[in-house]
């Protein structure tokens, strides 16, 4: 690679892309159109500027350009996102694409594209860009509007359904043809990995970060979050997937992490700047004499994805119970093909399988379409008003009445048997894949390393080292799953349960004896097997189920980490206060207020206990701090006092400010008779002046009193404080 010629490409397109995207802000135009543009510019097609030297330098940075893109994609996607963004979302996102599959394949058929493109054309075309649609409802001021958060739910789905079909398609790609079971092999392989690399991910990463909390300042994090980018992306081509699905995967795990905001913070311009190359190679293949040959294949497609978009996202929405408003406005807003169209065209294109001709027409359709949404936003109201006024009565009348029944369904929430149903088969899908991967690894590394160590000992070791291993997840996996009373009190005497015991078990027995065959096929084997499984049971069982239950307590705390950090409910300190953290937004009442004038303790009953402002973090201020936009706050209260002080602090929050960097604690000081504290109250004990803590409560014979004025310190108190390690000790 000539390294002179690389750093001229960029700096040519870059410098084009600067001046175009200049302009298109100018005319307020969306700059993804810019870049595209700017790539024309570029391309060897204008040949009134000059041109790259080398086209394969631009594909260089586009490929990083995907990576990058797909790992911001990631972290606005999350695990928790996809649960509740409810039925709804994942029905209307399937059927969306479900449709404008079919629609494209279709119109490829028609347009006398091959099997292979026809395919790709109708992957492209059912994936409405989530770029485009953010950019157009804060522009237009529509992001708080119900609609368009069911727009963004349906995006989200989307998003994941892209990267499964990324994988398929590759898949038919290389085969070229359809065949159902190497399919079904695609995607068991897809959803085997997704699961193993979530669950290590969510298990090990988020405590990582936190171990890592005091050293990972803004230049830190960057290179932390785009090795972890870069490696998972790598990891996954390992694994035969994409780069692109490794960088999705890592992105997701980070979103559900306390660290979401700022690694999206200091990633956002190494996005923009790889973002922007990729958009500029998508214009690079703009070949306007294809355009003029191809423009009824372009108006015939535009159309479709318009047509097709409003048709399926409306229907989608209404048959999952929306009303016939908010249908109308989710169907007009995904009018649109972006990001993922250009992934997946560019996809189809290093496979070899896609037409050249193909991609510049999925440009043109890309940008007519992208033009015309904010127009279809706007309209999408009139329409609405015109289709109420004239839908024959008794089709108005089902409608809403459907629509009525499915928001009574989704506030009744689940029945009985769905609850009981969902968590054994939750139970039972996650540590069968973990059983799986354990026998998957054992059999292809440790015992082929045990037989080459220990040639007539290394199956033995192999099967025992297996059996142990798995051990615990076979326990967690036949142990009684923790349901709600009210989930089974309908049931007669529990037998449903009980049935769905006896399956998990034989799961687990058939893991057992997996195991074993694939060294030894002899029955004694498998009995001495089960035998030594159900001895380790017995024996260490209340070891084993407790040490799965802190493994199972502790995922599931890194998997909520980001909301419970924001609500404090995992951060438990005295009683049944909790230690939350919240950014100020831009809206907040007492923004500017000294501490002493807000009167938060007095309206909320909470204590502020630290300040993070910037790189700054202030320990237990005084009441002479005032709040800003952007600061982040400790805050010490009960569940109620902290969910009613949440909506009225984080009030149109625009900040991207890190979490508290400096370790705050609140621990408890005991009181002997000779304590210079005795016959004082915590206010003329000066200790907030003296030692910069604050005195939150008071246990006094095993009662918790809360501090006030008026408190006097008695022998044998013991004082809870909240402060910084250090001044505790000091105190101490």
């Amino acid at each position: 690679m000539n390294v002179e010629s690389l750093i001229t490409d960029l700096a040519f397109i870059l410098l084009l892309g600067a001046f175009v995207t200049v302009l298109f802000k100018w005319l307020k135009q969306p700059v993804v159109l810019g870049y595209i543009v700017a790539g024309f510019l570029a391309s060897p097609n204008f040949t009134l500027l000059p041109s790259v030297n080398t086209l394969e330098n631009i594909d260089f940075w586009a490929e990083i350009g995907i990576v990058v893109l797909l790992f911001s994609l990631g972290l606005e996607f999350s695990f928790k996102k996809l649960v509740n963004s409810g039925v709804s979302a994942i029905v209307t996102a399937l059927i969306i694409v479900t449709g404008m599959m079919c629609a494209g394949f279709i119109v490829g058929y028609i347009l006398d594209f091959n099997f292979i493109n026809s395919l790709f054309l109708g992957g492209m075309m059912s994936m409405s860009s989530t770029t485009i649609i953010i950019k157009a409802f804060t522009d237009m001021g529509l992001r708080q509007q119900k609609f368009a958060s069911q727009v963004l739910a349906v995006l989200i789905v989307e998003d994941l359904f892209a990267v499964v079909m990324m994988v398929v398609l590759s898949s038919i790609a290389i085969n070229d043809s359809v065949e159902g079971s190497e399919m079904l092999m695609s995607i068991g392989k897809l959803v085997f990995f997704l699961v193993i690399w979530f669950l290590v991910g969510v298990y090990i990463i988020p405590t990582m970060l936190n171990r890592w909390r005091r050293f990972l300042n803004s230049e830190t994090l960057l290179v932390v979050s785009m090795g972890m980018c870069l490696g998972m992306a790598v990891f996954s081509v390992y694994c035969g997937f994409s780069l692109a699905l490794g960088a999705f995967v890592m992105g997701s795990i980070l979103a559900g992490t306390s660290y979401a905001e700022r690694i999206e913070h200091v990633t956002t311009p190494v996005k923009d700047l790889f973002g922007s190359v990729f958009f500029i190679s998508v214009g690079m293949m703009v070949q306007p004499g294809i355009l003029v040959k191809y423009w009824l294949p372009i108006i015939i497609i535009s159309a479709v994805v318009i047509v097709g978009m409003i048709i399926f996202g409306t229907f989608g929405m209404l048959i999952t119970g929306q009303n016939l408003r908010t249908a109308i406005r989710s169907g007009f807003a995904l009018t649109q093909i972006g990001e993922f169209a250009f992934i997946i065209a560019s996809l189809g294109m290093s496979l070899g399988v896609l037409e050249p001709t193909l991609y510049p027409i999925v440009v043109a359709v890309s940008v007519i379409t992208t033009f015309t949404t904010p127009y279809f936003i706007k309209m999408s109201l009139p329409v609405y008003n015109f289709t109420e006024k004239h839908l024959p009565a008794k089709l108005h009348f089902l409608i809403n009445r459907y629509g009525e029944d499915g928001e009574k369904e989704q506030a009744s929430g689940v029945n009985q048997w769905s609850v009981v149903l969902r968590k054994h088969l939750w139970r039972t899908i996650i540590y069968a894949i973990i059983l799986l991967a354990i026998t998957i690894t054992t059999d292809m590394y440790l015992r082929p390393w045990l037989i080459m160590v220990m040639p007539e000992w290394g199956n033995l070791i192999s099967v025992i080292t297996t059996l142990v291993v798995m051990s615990p997840f076979l326990i967690a996996l036949t142990s009684p799953v923790k349901v709600p009373k009210d989930a089974t009190k309908g049931f007669s005497h529990n037998i449903p349960c009980i049935v769905l015991m006896f399956f998990r078990s034989l799961i687990a027995l058939g893991f057992i004896v997996h195991a074993v065959s694939l060294v030894y096929s002899a029955k004694v084997f498998m009995l001495v097997a089960v035998t030594v499984v159900l001895l380790i049971g017995l024996l260490f069982y209340r070891r084993l189920n407790t040490y799965m239950s802190t493994m199972e307590s502790k995922f599931f705390d890194n998997l909520n980490e980001r909301d419970l950090r924001r609500s404090g409910k995992n951060n438990h300190v005295v009683s049944d206060l909790h230690l939350a953290y919240m950014t100020v937004g831009n809206a907040c009442g007492f923004v500017g207020e000294k501490l002493m004038n807000s009167n938060l303790r007095r309206k909320y009953g909470v204590n502020i206990v630290n300040i993070q402002r910037g790189n700054k973090t202030i320990p237990i201020p005084n009441g002479r701090e005032r709040l800003f936009p952007g600061d982040v706050i400790g805050v010490i209260g009960t569940d109620s006092q902290l969910e009613r002080l949440l909506p009225n602090v984080e009030v149109n929050e625009q900040s991207d400010a890190a979490p508290a960097t400096i370790d705050m604690a609140l621990k408890s000081v005991l009181l002997s008779f000779n304590s210079p504290l005795i016959n004082k109250t915590p206010s003329s004990s000066s200790l907030r002046d003296n030692y910069d803590v604050l005195v939150v409560a008071v246990n006094r014979d095993g009662e918790f009193i809360d501090s006030n004025p008026n408190l006097v310190f008695s022998p044998g108190d013991i004082v809870w404080v909240a402060g910084t390690q250090a001044n505790i000790n000091r105190l101490k």
